[in-house]
C-alpha cells in the first residue's frame, strides 16, 4: 500500500510544557531545507495530564508522527511509557528522543551524546584527562556524568550545595563518581582536565560567584551547558584565567542530530551556518 508520508514527507515534533521557546524547529527546519528533504518538525505543547494520551496516539499512528523530541517536564514519563527504551535511558530514567519502528515506540537520551560531540568538535583531546569536576547535581547533570564516565574518565567529582543530591548521583552512576559539598571544590579540582557547569548559575544575565580555576590542570577545558548568554560568567572567568572554554550551544545542536536521522533517514551535519542561524535567533529574542 502506498504510504502518504512518501508524498508529504515524514513528520516529527518537539513536545514539552511550555515549548514555545524551543529552538528545535529552527534546527530541524534548517536540516530539512539544506538536505532537500520533504517533511516537517513542529512544536506540540502538551500538558502533563495529557502526555500519556499524546504518546498513545503516537504509538497507534493516529498522530501521523514518526517520532520526536521530548523536553521538560515529560522526559521521565516518556521513558516510562516507551515500549523499548535503550540502556542510556534506563540508567538515566529519562528519554528525550522517541521514534517508531513497526509500531514499536523506541526511546533514547541524546543529551550526553550532544555534550561529548560538542567537546570533541571544539576541544579535541579533552578526554585525555583522568579527572573531571562537575558542578551541580540537578537533572541536567545526569547525562553529563554518564557521558563523561562512559568516555573513560576515571574520576568524576560531583560538587553540589546539597551534598545528598550529589551522593544520590554517585550511587546511581557507580564507583568512578564521587560526591562533595561546595567547600571541597578547590581540593577536588586539583589536576582536573575538565570542569563542567551544569547549574543555572549565570543564566539569562544572572550573577555568578567568582571561581578560582587555578587548581585545574594546565591544559584543562571549562565548559557550561548554559548557552544564554553564550559566554556565561563562568566561561568568561575561566578564559580570563587562561583556560580553554567551550560554550553550551554546540550541545543543543549536536544532541538533535541522532533524532533527525531516526525520523528522516539522513544523518545531518552541525555546521557553522546552523550555529549562526541559532545565534541570530538568540539575538532577536534576547
Amino acid at each position: 500500500m502506498h504510504d502518504s508520508r512518501e508524498t508529504f514527507g515524514r513528520q516529527a515534533f518537539v513536545t514539552g510544557y511550555p515549548v514555545k521557546h524551543s529552538r528545535s524547529p529552527l534546527i530541524h527546519g534548517y536540516w530539512l531545507e539544506t538536505l532537500g528533504l520533504t517533511g516537517s518538525y513542529t512544536r506540540q505543547e502538551v500538558k502533563p495530564e495529557d502526555f500519556a494520551g499524546f504518546l498513545s496516539r503516537l504509538k497507534s499512528g493516529e498522530s501521523g508522527f514518526a517520532g520526536g523530541n521530548v523536553t521538560i517536564p515529560h522526559k521521565e514519563l516518556a521513558f516510562r511509557l516507551a515500549d523499548k527504551p535503550d540502556a542510556l535511558s534506563e540508567e538515566l530514567g529519562a528519554s528525550n528522543t522517541l521514534w517508531l519502528e513497526e509500531g514499536v515506540l523506541h526511546a533514547t537520551n541524546t543529551d550526553g551524546f550532544g555534550f561529548l560531540a560538542n567537546l570533541d568538535a571544539t576541544a579535541p583531546g579533552w578526554d585525555g584527562t583522568d579527572r573531571a569536576v562537575i558542578l551541580g547535581a540537578g537533572g541536567a547533570s545526569r547525562a553529563i556524568i554518564q557521558a563523561v564516565r562512559d568516555r573513560g574518565v576515571g574520576e568524576i567529582h560531583v560538587v553540589n550545595r546539597t551534598v545528598e543530591r550529589a551522593e544520590e548521583l554517585a550511587a546511581r552512576f557507580g564507583p568512578k563518581v564521587h560526591a562533595h559539598a561546595m567547600p571541597a571544590l578547590a581540593e577536588v579540582s586539583k589536576g582536573a582536565g575538565l570542569f563542567v557547569n551544569t547549574t543555572s548559575l549565570g543564566m539569562d544575565g544572572e550573577a555568578a560567584p567568582d571561581f578560582d580555576f587555578s587548581p585545574l590542570a594546565g591544559g584543562a577545558v571549562v565548559t557550561d551547558i548554559v548557552y544564554v548568554p553564550l559566554i556565561t560568567p563562568i566561561l568568561r572567568q575561566a578564559a580570563e584565567q587562561g583556560f580553554a572554554t567551550v560554550d553550551g550551544l554546540g550541545m543543543l545542536l549536536h544532541q538533535a542530530a541522532p533524532g533527525f536521522e531516526k525520523w528522516f533517514g539522513t544523518r545531518p551535519v552541525v555546521d557553522a551556518a546552523l550555529r549562526q542561524l541559532i545565534l541570530a535567533d538568540m539575538e532577536t529574542h534576547a
